[in-house]
């Protein structure tokens, strides 16, 4: 199946990336969710040696969430904004009627019920294609530490993928979901995101709920998202946030920049009025060396202009 190639960033080749693109394709007719799934399922099947699945698409129960799709009107956006959107799953978060491992088969466990992040986007339309590898109990940030083997970076294989968050941010990369979640305590939701040259967003603590994730340091973990585009992350975002009485961390006294719930572009009255850089340009090291030193460059060049 050869999707129209006029829809950016969906071909056979290039599998699933931008969500909000996908959705213009259904609105058009051009594409289906059982098409979208088919495509994943074979996809997914190219990339066995990158180990970004513990437990892949061909695993999954899908049929299940394609039926309940067909009771969905895909025109009511407000009510279904993630319909027919294939995401991935860290394997640390639940969900109902498929084991949570965190990267350990001896932990392994079966949930009766989703994580409440999950919830949220299964009932806004999205459609979970798999659980992702990561670093076992998501300590570490390399993407190596898993018994179902070391997760491959998705822009260059020989390289490390960035942990604890590694196969969500795979996924995402590699085409093989439109958006995935992961976790981050210590910069596991970023790492990966920027070594695998994708969006990541932490959002701030207690705006999306953690009932439902493994704990690694459960007052500083949260669950985090990996996108291709700023505006897949906003709408995730203002999917998942909100207030979780069945979550100790939960805060209903978050004021979202914008007041819109899910806009996480700052104002300008957000903006620092000072910004401090090293008085000495840093050191870098390594064979990515001059690489470093050009986009530190870069980047510091943007913030004094």
């Amino acid at each position: 199946m050869q999707p129209p190639s006029d829809f950016s960033g969906i071909t056979a080749s290039s599998g699933i990336a931008e969500l909000t693109a996908l959705r213009r394709a259904y609105a058009a007719g051009a594409l289906s969710p059982r098409q979208v799934v088919d495509m994943l399922v074979a996809k997914s099947g190219e990339y066995d040696e990158y180990n970004v699945w513990i437990i892949p698409p061909a695993q999954m129960p899908l049929q299940s969430y394609l039926e309940r799709l067909d009771n969905l009107d895909p025109g009511d956006t407000q009510r279904y904004p993630l319909w027919g959107i294939p995401f991935a799953i860290k394997d640390n978060i639940d969900l109902a009627g498929v084991c949570t491992t965190a990267g350990c088969p001896g932990y392994s466990y079966l949930p009766d019920k989703n994580a409440t992040v999950v919830q949220r986007l299964i009932e806004a339309g999205a459609i979970p294609v798999g659980k992702t590898n990561l670093d076992q109990f998501a300590t570490g940030l390399v993407g190596t530490r898993s018994p179902y083997g070391e997760c491959c970076n998705a822009l260059r294989p020989e390289l490390l993928s960035g942990g604890s968050s590694s196969g969500s941010a795979v996924s995402v990369a590699l085409g093989l979901a439109s958006f995935a979640l992961g976790s981050d305590t210590a910069g596991s939701g970023r790492v990966p995101a920027a070594l695998n040259g994708i969006y990541g967003l932490k959002p701030p603590r207690g705006s999306w709920s953690n009932s439902g994730l493994v704990p690694a340091c459960a007052s500083l973990d949260c669950i985090t998202v990996f996108a291709n585009s700023l505006a897949d992350l906003q709408l995730v975002d203002s999917v998942a946030s909100g207030y979780d009485s069945n979550c100790p961390w939960s805060r209903d006294d978050l004021q979202r920049s914008g007041g819109g719930g899910g806009d996480i572009v700052a104002n300008s009255a957000d903006l620092p009025a000072v910004i401090y850089l090293p008085a000495e340009q840093p050191r870098f090291f390594g064979p990515f060396a001059q690489s470093y030193q050009q986009r530190w460059l870069a980047f510091t060049t943007r913030l004094r202009e």
